[in-house]
């Protein structure tokens, strides 16, 4: 099976639909802003980000810090029936509403404000139609197993008591629930074993929506679990049949490196392979599709009058602390106070590849860039005045790892993640996070083991995010520049 992700980078809990000859795909958020980023393609390799669903605060809520770390939106569903787009999502913030959902003639929006599914508590929810047009909403329910009712998508009542359809196969945590007709056979695709080395696709089916449901007789359709595969913890899976009449299956990965028990560094990422069907049971074909066409670098100059749909920040609109005016640079708010932990206006991307470099041209104000997972683990390079500082926060560490003085305004701030060798019978990490600035080539001023900005270190659901937030005061950002690949060798380290 490939070990190339179609979306690389923090793009876990793939949902997938066709409308004509597009494909529509979108992505877990959690507590970032906006929600639900969603892409197309017409050949399932190369992706176009057109938006994020949930973008407007009547739609999202979430929030900053420790506090608000995990929550936000869990694995939504994408679905389009009778000329309408369908996304049902769980926010884990607002858990006790039940699930939302929102509705667009058009994918890339405007999507309606949600409706909540008042009484259907869980979280992972889907949406399918029978024959008869009847809204089948399913999700992961906390007694364990998979729950049911009708709905009407509109309104989000339910029209039928809640009731268990299916517990899975016997392994831990199923979840992530696609309901399916096909030939007379509702399929119940399920997540079990836990979305970590675990995980596994098993998929049921029944004549009845409401089961009872058999389980495939091989198990589950898909995992790599203790397998020396580069790609790992493969699950949460959603299904999509092609316009010839092929099928094709999106589930999440991670590419693990480093020595045991191996890091993770970029969070959750989506992948793709081939289905067919035999004895009107799904089999996954892995290499049926070519290998992704993407192009992960970019340059942001912010000429537009609104931000790239890439963006997101951690707990915030954007749009509160970011002002553009359309001939170039991007005006940020004030944020965090310099010795505070927690960031407060985090203007961010995700990090998409194993090696990559960032440089920041910021000509006014104080400001930091830096690298994350959450607001327990990062790390940056700080400038107030001309007094450059590399800073790492891990745990309850925070740490000054050095600091220069006399570096000019025009310089660019800079980080980088530089692979690391594997020497066996030494301890090595996923790679060597760098942080510096630019004067001539990059200029090391501290570097950190990644393994300390890892999931399995850190915890949660997300991956890493590269941001720029002013210190204090307001600051401007004039370029952003995220370079895909292997860095060129830094000049003489100033450490």
């Amino acid at each position: 099976m490939g070990a190339a992700p179609i979306l690389s980078g923090f793009h876990p809990d793939p949902s997938i639909c066709r409308a004509g000859e597009d494909y529509y795909l979108i992505n877990s958020s959690f507590e970032y802003f906006p929600g639900v980023p969603i892409f197309t393609s017409q050949d399932l390799r190369s992706w176009k980000q057109i938006g994020n669903v949930l973008d407007r605060e009547s739609q999202l809520n979430v929030s900053p810090g420790l506090s608000g770390a995990g929550k936000g939106i869990y694995a939504p569903t994408i679905r389009f029936h009778n000329g309408r787009f369908w996304m049902t999502t769980t926010n884990i913030t607002d858990v006790v509403k039940g699930h939302l959902i929102v509705h667009a003639e058009d994918p890339a929006g405007p999507w309606s404000d949600p409706v909540y599914t008042g009484g259907a508590i869980g979280w992972d929810p889907d949406l399918s139609w029978d024959e008869e047009g009847h809204c089948h909403l399913a999700w992961a329910d906390p007694r364990g197993g998979i729950a049911h009712a009708t709905v009407d998508p509109l309104t989000g009542q339910l029209l039928s008591e809640t009731e268990l359809i299916w517990r899975g196969t016997g392994l831990s945590s199923p979840e992530g629930p696609h309901l399916f007709r096909r030939n007379g056979w509702w399929y119940l695709l399920v997540a079990e074993g836990g979305t970590g080395p675990g995980h596994a696709v098993t998929i049921g089916r029944s004549r009845s929506v409401t089961g009872p449901y058999e389980a495939h007789p091989d198990g589950p359709i898909l995992t790599h679990r203790s397998t020396s595969h580069p790609v790992q913890n493969t699950g949460h899976a959603d299904l999509v049949e092609l316009q010839d009449g092929s099928w094709a299956i999106v589930y999440l990965g991670v590419r693990p490196r480093g020595e045991f028990p191996r890091f993770h560094v970029n969070g959750r990422e989506t992948f793709l392979a081939g289905v067919d069907w035999t004895g009107d049971w799904p089999v996954v074909i892995p290499d049926r599709h070519q290998e992704p066409q993407a192009t992960t670098s970019f340059v942001d100059d912010f000429a537009a009058v609104e931000l790239h749909p890439r963006w997101i920040a951690p707990g915030v609109p954007p749009a509160t602390f970011c002002h553009l005016d359309g001939t170039g640079g991007v005006t940020l708010n004030a944020g965090r106070r310099p010795h505070d932990r927690e960031a407060k206006h985090l203007l961010a991307v995700r990090a998409r590849d194993a090696e990559w470099q960032v440089n920041v041209e910021a000509p006014a104000g104080d400001l930091s860039l830096v690298v994350r997972i959450d607001d327990a683990h990062w790390a940056g390079i700080e400038r107030r005045g001309d007094v450059l500082t590399a800073r790492a926060v891990i745990g309850p560490m925070d740490q000054t790892l050095a600091s220069k003085n006399g570096i000019p305004m025009g310089a660019p701030l800079a980080l980088r993640a530089v692979g690391q060798p594997q020497k066996h019978g030494i301890r090595t990490g996923p790679d060597r996070v760098e942080l510096g600035y630019v004067q001539g080539g990059f200029r090391v001023l501290a570097a950190i083991d990644g393994r300390y900005l890892s999931t399995e270190v850190a915890g949660g659901f997300t991956g890493r995010v590269i941001g720029v937030e002013a210190l204090a005061g307001h600051a401007r950002v004039d370029r952003f520049e995220y370079s895909a690949g292997a860095t060129e060798p830094a000049a003489t380290p100033d450490f």
